[in-house]
């Protein structure tokens, strides 16, 4: 998504400036105006410009936001703050990057205005927030919200990961012994076959693919890297993202978990965006950029548009079809109470806790399924091998 490099002046008239990150200028016109600021100028911004850092690991990015809120509740001045951080950072890049927002405020810039210039690091949640606490006086409480999101946020992600790792080096470890098994095996027994005739079909087959490997194999393994490359390239376009995101949540077990890691971000990023004071379409648009799938970033885009003409939140949700029907019922009762906030980290609570368990019945169901599978294409290349010898056996027999 481009950056765009803008200045312009705050509700009470102040010079501010800063970086953000949007679909397009107008989007982020519009987005700068519902902040209350009056853009006098903005151009896109090249990514070398915003600083030269690079990403920033969110773990490390936790632990920034945790002892940050504490040295502020502490009382600590917040150039002091970025000091002291900057000193103990062992992240030379992040370090690095502390330091110039640490000039930047200096200078007389906000924290906001200062985080903004670097959008690898500081995504628009981040920044909006901190701006947040920093007009509402309650910086420490903001960044401490920050660091259990971003802590949350990482051990839900972890979760996903940590239920694909297994299944994926296993079946990584098993393609590597059949290859080993195709190209150094089986050669061996089609050259004893090699003036036999009559062979079973699935000693044909074996033989067949095994020549094919040795024959062909660099043109089979260029043309497996060119799937993946088409994949890569296809999924960075609009259209193609939108379907395959789509493919991904119609998935059996897997989008099922999917969605649900989907609903928990969205409710626990517009959770704590409203409890931090943001206004309400600025949260949704953020929420939205967060969302990690596309399918859930336009269900909430539709939802933002039908709240800028007026209507709640709860209505336009359940008219996507992608939200379960209990989501769409608690966000009414939170906006029927004014418990919004509140009522929405209660189901990022209950959702975190479904991602849970469905991984554990993921994992649990995935390992005797993994193992059949190996157990069944290994017996049948044993088996298709053996096979001509079996029948020797009996030939000879009788």
């Amino acid at each position: 998504m481009p950056a765009f490099a803008w200045k312009g002046k705050g509700r009470t008239g102040d010079a501010q400036e800063g970086v953000i990150v949007a679909d397009s200028k107008d989007s982020a016109i519009k987005m700068l105006q519902r902040n209350g600021i009056s853009v006098s100028n903005i151009n896109a911004q090249a990514a070398k410009a915003k600083g030269g850092f690079g990403k920033v690991k969110p773990k490390t990015l936790a632990i920034f936001t945790r002892q940050f809120s504490v040295m502020i509740d502490a009382g600590l001045p917040l150039v002091q703050c970025l000091e002291i951080l900057g000193a103990q950072q062992p992240d030379k890049n992040f370090k690095a990057m502390i330091d110039e927002i640490r000039q930047d405020v200096e200078r007389g810039a906000t924290l906001q205005a200062a985080l903004s210039k670097h959008p690898k690091a500081f995504n628009d949640l981040y920044v909006n927030m901190v701006g947040a606490g920093e007009v509402g006086g309650i910086l420490d409480v903001i960044l401490q919200r920050l660091s259990t999101y971003i802590e949350k946020a990482v051990k839900l992600t972890g979760k996903v990961k940590g239920a694909m790792t297994y299944p994926i080096a296993v079946i990584s470890i098993a393609a590597i012994v059949v290859y080993i098994i195709m190209v150094k095996v089986i050669p061996v027994f089609s050259s004893i076959y090699e003036d036999a005739g009559g062979l079973p079909a699935s000693t044909k087959l074996c033989v067949n693919i095994s020549n094919v490997l040795l024959n062909y194999g660099h043109w089979v393994a260029l043309g497996i890297f060119g799937l993946g490359v088409l994949y890569r390239q296809y999924y960075k376009t609009q259209a193609g993202k939108l379907q395959i995101d789509a493919i991904y949540l119609k998935l059996p077990v897997l989008g099922d978990i999917l969605l649900k890691v989907g609903v928990a971000r969205f409710c626990r990023t517009l959770g704590t965006l409203v409890s931090s004071g943001v206004p309400i379409l600025e949260g949704m648009d953020i929420t939205a950029r967060t969302a990690g799938n596309l399918v859930i970033q336009n269900a909430i885009l539709t939802c933002r548009d039908a709240v800028e003409r007026g209507r709640s939140i709860a209505a336009p949700l359940a008219e996507t079809g992608v939200f379960p029907p209990m989501v769409t019922q608690m966000v009414g009762v939170g906006e029927a109470t004014g418990a919004l906030d509140a009522m929405l980290s209660k189901v990022a609570d209950f959702y975190d806790d479904e991602v849970d368990n469905a991984v554990a019945a993921l994992t649990s169901m995935m390992e005797p399924l993994i193992i059949a599978l190996l157990g069944g294409v290994i017996g049948f290349i044993v088996v298709s091998m053996y096979m001509p010898i079996f029948n020797m056996g009996s030939v000879m027999g009788d």
